[in-house]
């Protein structure tokens, strides 16, 4: 069967996917049409600085780049997309899918999906900013897969460029089967364009979400591209890199980490190396376990490059 190549978002994971992470991939590997930043917030009234860092032109010289938001009250929102503004974004995801517990305790992320006046409260603050184009991010529900199906009256009334859903409950976090029946019926009366997000690992999980939802407008992948940063390359190519192929390439995105988190930390050669240790905590397919066991022992710097050296 011949599939449409559909377009590639690389999903935002916190901790993970920052700044430099996000051009080591688009440097080394690439096949992604949209990178998205961390969600951005506010705590405490200020925001935070590696936030700040994060989103800055000069920090996001990938093509497409878009900036995340999260919030649980309209005055909020206003702040953080005026400060994206003010960076020269004109395209602005909004997080109403985050499951972390401290997050949804605060009426944020998944948090807010149970309480349909807030979420129209909120999502009409994009109607002040006729000339930026504003997507959502979310899951199915916090408690039931019924949230989302409420809340479409409300999603469908607001101008939304996409909606990527995650069919997984915020109270699952990342645990348990995705709810693809629960997708199937948002789908099919969601009137905006939708992505799809969740257990994403290979080409062919790709080719059967499509056949299942032939009306799809995307693939959004997180986790499955942190395992594996080739499989957008490889699904928009069609083929699977040879093991060769592939340790060149993240040979190459790994000495772009390596380098660039090396000129920015300050902390010395121990934070450095947490931050490294970071990097293979979602091994690829061909890393041995023993191997990412010793990169997650490992206490000095001329170690940790003697392993990585032999294993790239």
């Amino acid at each position: 069967m011949h599939y449409i190549t559909l377009p590639i978002h690389f999903a935002p994971l916190q901790g993970y996917t920052d700044a430099i992470y996000r051009h080591a991939h688009a440097f080394s590997l690439g096949g992604i049409d949209h990178y998205y930043t961390p969600f951005v917030r506010i705590e405490k009234g200020e925001f935070r600085n590696k936030d700040l860092k994060d989103i800055i032109p000069e920090n996001n010289k990938i093509s497409s780049p878009v900036p995340q938001l999260i919030a649980a009250e309209p005055e909020e929102m206003k702040r953080i997309v005026t400060l994206f503004i003010e960076n020269g974004y004109r395209e602005i995801d909004i997080n109403l899918g985050c499951p972390f517990p401290l997050i949804v305790k605060k009426k944020k992320g998944s948090g807010l999906l149970p309480y349909p006046e807030q979420v129209k409260e909120l999502l009409c603050t994009v109607q002040q900013f006729p000339d930026i184009r504003f997507s959502v991010k979310m899951r199915l529900g916090l408690h039931s897969a019924e949230e989302s199906i409420n809340l479409l009256p409300i999603l469908n009334d607001i101008p939304l460029k996409h909606i990527t859903l995650h069919p997984r409950l915020g109270i699952q976090q990342y645990k348990g089967e995705v709810d693809l029946k629960g997708f199937g019926l948002f789908y099919e009366q969601c009137n905006h364009p939708l992505i799809y997000n969740g257990d994403i690992k290979c080409i062919e999980d790709i080719q059967r979400i499509q056949q299942h939802y032939p009306k799809l407008s995307g693939v959004m992948i997180g986790r499955g591209l942190l395992t594996n940063p080739a499989l957008a390359l490889e699904y928009k190519e069609g083929k699977q890199l040879t093991v060769e192929e592939f340790k060149e390439k993240m040979n190459r995105m790994h000495q772009y980490v390596y380098e660039h988190y090396r000129n920015r930390i300050e902390g010395g050669d121990a934070q450095l190396l947490n931050k490294m240790k970071t990097f293979w905590e979602y091994p690829y397919p061909e890393l041995d376990r023993k191997v990412k066991k010793k990169i997650q022992k490992c206490t000095r710097l001329t170690d940790y490059e003697e392993i990585v050296g032999s294993t790239l």
